[in-house]
């Protein structure tokens, strides 16, 4: 069966705010969850979907980016001389796909990111990972996306029920349930939890369609002063259907610092190498608490 989608952005310009002072200098998108960076888990999510072609959308001091997907002979060698091959495939394993980097000047914002990508993405369909959210590795959520897209032929965004006194920190839609799947009816970017629609959020997953970039152009500064990403959808909206996709798996805020604590500890004790000894150190400190 022919893949609808073949192209991914992973926008990754932002100042990284939260996880100051860490992010000073350093990506926030390189802080490692294990012993894989945060992009690298929305890059192989991508890759388990079919998803063939890859543009990273980057900003000043996210150098390291590039760096990681690039190839590392010297490094290589060293495992190779040393026997080092699981640690060889380990970082080798990327090195078949491609990348394209387009640097957003200024963080203007998730929209104007995504607009950075239109000459790479032109008339075709595609997929935005946000990499500081994290999805479960063994819930294949853009795969449950590509298929209500190739159905549907649609705009589809990825959903989750949050409490209502978080809805301020999303964009949240108004719609029409069938199933696991909502008509939207309206978006609003970080509404008042009294204002709010709904409870359900838009998290960091879309199949986008390329009439997106001229709605992106056009518009005018929203929340924060930047491209509103949900503005745009929001005017979309009078144009054709877009439809929310309620995510049934676990996805972690890794851009929040405990988010990104809860992450680091689920995936660990999932982590073949690490999860018995981990487990038990837990449980150890646990009583130490207690």
């Amino acid at each position: 069966m022919r893949r609808h989608i073949k192209k991914a952005i992973f926008p990754a310009a932002g100042l990284g705010t939260r996880f100051l002072p860490a992010t000073k200098a350093s990506p926030k998108e390189m802080m490692p969850i294990v012993d894989k960076p945060l992009i690298q888990y929305a890059v192989e999510e991508a890759i388990s979907c079919g998803i063939e072609e890859f543009v990273i959308i980057t900003g000043k001091h996210k150098r390291a980016i590039e760096d990681h997907f690039d190839s590392a002979y010297e490094l290589e060698e060293k495992l190779r001389t040393t026997g080092k091959k699981k640690l060889l495939e380990e970082i080798n394993k990327l090195s078949h796909i491609n990348f394209a980097y387009i640097r957003q000047r200024v963080a203007l914002g998730l929209g104007h990111a995504i607009l950075c990508a239109q000459p790479f993405v032109q008339e075709e369909p595609f997929a935005v990972l946000l990499s500081d959210d994290v999805i479960d590795p063994d819930y294949f959520l853009l795969q449950e996306m590509i298929k209500v897209y190739d159905e549907l032929k649609c705009p589809v965004i990825a959903l989750e029920e949050v409490p209502r006194a978080e809805v301020s920190r999303y964009g949240v839609i108004d719609g029409v349930q069938d199933g696991d799947v909502y008509r939207i009816k309206s978006l609003v970017e970080k509404p008042k939890p009294e204002d709010s629609p709904s409870n359900l959020a838009i998290i960091g997953r879309y199949i986008l369609t390329p009439d997106i970039f001229d709605i992106l152009g056009k518009q005018k500064p929203g929340a924060g002063g930047e491209i509103q990403l949900t503005d745009a959808l929001k005017d979309l909206l009078n144009r054709r259907v877009i439809y929310g996709y309620l995510a049934k798996g676990k996805r972690y805020d890794a851009g929040d610092k405990l988010g990104y604590l809860k992450a680091t500890v689920d995936l660990a004790l999932k982590n073949r190498e690490l999860s018995v000894d981990f487990k038990n150190y837990l449980l150890e400190k646990i009583k130490t608490l207690t």
